[in-house]
């Protein structure tokens, strides 16, 4: 089997390299390599990479994610989320690859309370759920095998993340404000990689598989109550900090604006996956504790 990864270097492409490696000969791109093109803002290069590849499975985990700046840039979001990923789902639909495309809960409106289910109608609040939703548009119009994967709250132990900000603005200010009104489940770029495996072997079995599914960790909570299970971890690993998890103080959404709206509302119901792929996937907590071990011992 012949896979095309396209971000190998983010969050989720990181891991995928090393999930995907066991099932065929991997090419893993980015938009600085050379040899192939994997800049998806370069959609000539990309129909000319996809071309030579001729792989027999796609897995895009690249994306334009800067969901603020997407505002004032909406043409290069779309470029990037929508129209590269209609370039990936013609080849696919023409050649007979799977596509495995991963997109995000900002889709829908987030209102409400309800885990949002694979049917719901869908309302993007900013340009970056628009695009990310055309892009799902694109793949669906052009009838190729697919596994959409709706994903919210990624992290990972590589990079910047939300619980490395946490630990080091605990340890530097008197006081530390989370918003406490926007709900989820944090989810681990390596639980993603891994469920992705696992499905693209299967989908590629059972064609009937292909379809959108909703990938997170099981449980909820709010940004501020994430950030309070961080500190509580680092606190007993004997880290010194001057803000403790008691003392994160909650803020509402409107406390602190930002350019593109954010939705209250990220729970993903992931039933639909668990049952199609016999899989179960654990609580958010266990991914986060285990992120803050390596971290820590690093």
């Amino acid at each position: 089997m012949k896979i095309l990864l396209l971000g190998r270097n983010g969050q989720v492409g990181w891991e995928l390299q090393r999930s995907l490696a066991p099932l065929g000969q991997v090419l893993g791109l980015d938009s600085r390599s050379r040899d192939y093109c994997g800049d998806l803002a370069d959609l000539a290069g990309l129909g000319a990479t996809l071309r030579s590849y001729a792989p027999d499975v796609i897995v895009n985990a690249a994306a334009y994610t800067a969901v603020d700046k997407a505002e004032s840039e909406p043409e290069q979001a779309f470029r990037v989320n929508a129209e590269a990923v209609s370039v990936l789902a013609h080849y696919a639909a023409a050649s007979g690859a799977l596509l495995v495309h991963y997109s995000t809960d900002y889709v829908f409106p987030g209102q409400g309370t309800e885990p949002w289910r694979e049917g719901n109608p869908t309302g993007p609040l900013n340009v970056y759920g628009e695009s990310k939703l055309a892009g799902e548009q694109a793949i669906l119009v052009a009838g190729c095998a697919h596994l959409i994967l709706r994903t919210s709250w990624v992290y990972a132990a590589r990079g910047n993340n939300f619980a490395r900000t946490m630990l080091r603005l605990a340890s530097e200010r008197e006081t530390l404000g989370v918003i406490d009104d926007q709900f989820g489940a944090p989810t681990s770029a390596e639980l993603i990689a891994d469920v992705s495996a696992h499905a693209i072997v299967a989908a590629r079995r059972d064609p009937a598989l292909s379809g959108v599914y909703h990938l997170a960790a099981a449980g909820e909570t709010s940004w501020c109550g994430y950030a309070r299970f961080v500190l509580q971890q680092a606190s007993a690993r004997g880290v010194v900090l001057k803000v403790l998890a008691e003392q994160v103080n909650a803020l509402t959404t409107e406390a602190y604006p930002t350019p593109a709206k954010r939705p209250a509302n990220s729970r993903l119901n992931t039933q639909k996956l668990q049952e199609a792929f016999a899989l179960v996937l654990p609580d958010w907590r266990l991914g986060v504790a285990r992120m803050l071990t390596e971290i820590h011992e690093k």
